[in-house]
């Protein structure tokens, strides 16, 4: 089963992932997909606050935060971490538990990525906002670096995030009965 919806202009078939036995969702995937990650960065760009520097956790929102940062014309962008890696030091780290993921994971950041959010306009970008935990989690780390939060965006609103009034988003995603209808 899939769902097909309008991104940004371009036509995509999302695939109906099974999470529980009476809720499906569309599987919307960035990588490997140029052409959606290009377009999308620049709407989301449009609809952007004024911000320093963005941060997503690893590894969906890669593609397009790499993106975003490339067309604004900056040169960093932070990814959050799902374990500690030997060259961070001074590691912060929080939890996660997601929709997408069967078990809880940690996000980390280190003191390098610290000391770039550290009173600066830190944008929190995402490929898709469902309940919003992997949106909680990274402003949890932000919040303890001392950094300010300007926007929270996704290319994608899943379900009730969609009606949130403290993200941005291109495109609202519907959850789906195991029929493949929209709940």
């Amino acid at each position: 089963m899939f769902y097909e919806m309008n991104i940004a202009g371009l036509k995509r078939q999302l695939p109906l992932c099974k999470v529980t036995d009476d809720l499906y969702i569309g599987a919307f995937i960035m990588f490997g997909d140029v052409e959606i990650t290009k377009v999308a960065a620049t709407e989301l760009l449009k609809k952007a606050p004024e911000f320093d520097i963005m941060i997503t956790a690893e590894s969906k929102g890669i593609p397009l935060v790499y993106e975003m940062t490339r067309q604004a014309g900056m040169s960093d962008y932070i990814v959050a971490r799902k374990g500690p890696k030997l060259y961070m030091q001074d590691i912060i780290t929080t939890e996660v538990d997601s929709i997408t993921t069967d078990h809880i994971q940690t996000l980390c950041i280190g003191k390098k990525e610290a000391d770039q959010m550290r009173g600066k306009r830190v944008l929190i970008v995402d490929d898709v906002i469902s309940t919003g935990e992997s949106l909680k989690s990274i402003e949890t780390l932000v919040n303890q670096v001392g950094g300010n939060i300007v926007g929270r965006m996704a290319v994608l609103a899943e379900g009730e995030a969609a009606d949130r009034e403290d993200i941005i988003f291109i495109q609202k995603l519907p959850v789906f009965n195991p029929d493949g209808s929209i709940k």
